[in-house]
């Protein structure tokens, strides 16, 4: 049996609905801007009908609809884009600082230039070279002894600098630590929100995106996996669980530590910063280590010409002699200073208080060098008087001429030193081919990140055409459900007029 006011319900459940519908195209216009927001609709099914199928139905021919419905509001999300976008989100941040550091390396090193230390070894040779030309010259002496300090110092700053660059990385590691157990609290709040909101039957649809957003993040610090229960999203990192519902294990840095020595971080942010520490920092500074360590003691071989007198003896040799010394060091103690009786040079770097060897860090001008350029040691002879006093022979150059051609001899590198395998190079060649390493690796690193970012680009795009808001979508369709409201209206209006005639008219012919 239909009801008389049938009319004006099927009328009053399409208002509602095209409302319900207008006021969720508002909430996607609002939100266009809004970051991880996914575009929301309403779902509409038809209402009911009467003479619904049974036993007791009426016979009138057909079923007379009641207008439509809305079941639910659901926000429009593919899973698979997500799974793809985290998987690639946490190789972008992992190549990202590594890029990053790799950049800051190289303006460290700051080579070709004025400043790096391949001009200040070449300005350090020179000075030998000037310095044989006039081996009692003061101001030659005092420009070596200069240009000395300079190299050691250069030495020095670069490796202060990968000092830091290294405890940047180790802080960051704690901070990004810090930040995601700060997400995975977040992520459990939501899903202990999603989860009552959701048992009375109403669909969180912001809260969801909320949650799907927290995770994007969590998954550019760390490869994380991510599972979603009837209690909310699981997290996983490698076969740690982080996060069961509302159940958070938190982080640490060992714990992170742990997993990249196990294999299981594997990418992120934290996986970048480790491998930028522990590999591009750490290698590059033991390089310079090697170098510094290898010019100052690395044995190499020197031919020694005729009429030099050995220290500790006072007869000259007739013939020239190869001789194998370590390092500048080496070389410089086989020669003499300018003091009489005649001296020996000594070691011509040392190593600071409290170091245990020679490194970029420690390597320093022998202290009584840095005070007194006479103890420079350049002259190869000596002359003994008929007293038996030995003197050097002032004017010989010998010991300054082979300091000076040492640009052009290959030492003997360490070969459990990182440097592609050297075991024999001049000092230039070495360092010009960790140079070269460096640049290499930074090339390849921002090649990949390039890549990576542009398919991680290529899989946002392919989540914002499904989840994202379209302003020219939502406006057709906002005049879409304007114009069924609008007619719903004009609909109610109408039959209201038909029952007013119906209720004021009938029964009023010949009054």
């Amino acid at each position: 049996m239909r009801s008389t006011f049938h009319s004006l319900e099927t009328a009053k459940r399409s208002i509602f609905t095209q409302q319900a519908a207008i006021n969720t195209v508002g909430h996607n216009i609002s939100n266009a801007n809004t970051e991880g927001y996914s575009r929301q609709v309403v779902n509409m099914v038809n209402a009911r009908p009467i003479e619904a199928f049974g036993m007791n139905r009426s016979n009138a021919p057909g079923q007379l609809g009641t207008g439509v419905e809305f079941t639910s509001i659901t926000r429009i999300r593919n899973a698979f884009l997500d799974t793809q976008y985290r998987d690639q989100n946490y190789g972008v941040g992992s190549l990202s600082i590594q890029t990053d550091t790799l950049n800051k390396l190289e303006g460290y090193v700051n080579e070709p230039s004025d400043t790096g230390i391949r001009a200040v070894l070449e300005k350090f040779w020179n000075s030998w070279s000037d310095l044989s030309k006039d081996p009692e010259n003061v101001t030659g002496r005092e420009i070596l002894q200069e240009n000395a300090m300079a190299l050691v110092e250069t030495f020095n700053e670069l490796s202060r600098q990968l000092s830091g660059l290294n405890a940047d990385l180790s802080s960051n590691i704690d901070v990004k630590v810090t930040e995601a157990n700060s997400l995975l609290q977040t992520i459990s709040s939501l899903n202990t929100e999603i989860r009552r909101i959701e048992l009375i039957g109403d669909d969180a649809n912001d809260l969801r995106d909320q949650r799907d957003l927290m995770t994007d993040k969590l998954s550019r610090i760390a490869n994380i996996s991510v599972t979603e229960t009837d209690q909310g999203y699981n997290i996983a990192l490698g076969n740690v669980n982080l996060l069961d519902g509302a159940a958070i294990t938190p982080l640490t840095a060992a714990d992170v530590e742990t997993a990249y020595a196990t294999g299981s971080l594997i990418g992120g942010e934290i996986h970048g910063m480790i491998v930028s520490r522990d590999t591009f920092v750490a290698g590059f500074q033991q390089q310079l280590d090697t170098l510094a360590d290898t010019m100052a003691n690395g044995e190499f071989e020197v031919t020694i010409p005729a009429g030099w007198v050995k220290p500790g003896t006072t007869t000259p040799t007739t013939a020239p002699e190869v001789v194998t010394v370590k390092g500048i060091n080496g070389l410089h103690k086989l020669g003499y200073t300018l003091a009489d009786p005649a001296t020996a040079g000594e070691d011509f770097f040392t190593f600071k208080a409290g170091a245990t060897g020679i490194t970029a860090s420690s390597i320093q001008l022998n202290p009584s060098i840095a005070s007194d350029a006479n103890k420079i040691a350049t002259s190869l002879r000596t002359t003994t008087d008929g007293g038996g006093v030995t003197s050097v022979v002032r004017g010989n150059n010998g010991l300054a001429l082979l300091m000076s051609e040492l640009k052009n001899v290959k030492f003997g590198f360490d070969e459990t030193a990182q440097g592609g395998g050297i075991t024999q190079a001049t000092v230039a060649d070495f360092y010009g081919a960790v140079v070269g390493a460096l640049g290499v690796q930074s090339q390849e690193a921002s090649r990949l990140y390039k890549n990576t970012q542009t398919q991680l680009d290529q899989i946002q795009g392919n989540r914002l055409s499904v989840s994202g808001v379209s302003l020219d979508e939502e406006m057709a369709d906002l005049i879409k459900y304007q114009y069924a409201y609008s007619a719903s209206a004009r609909f109610m209006t109408t039959f209201d007029q038909m029952l007013e005639k119906l209720i004021n008219g009938t029964g009023m012919v010949g009054r």
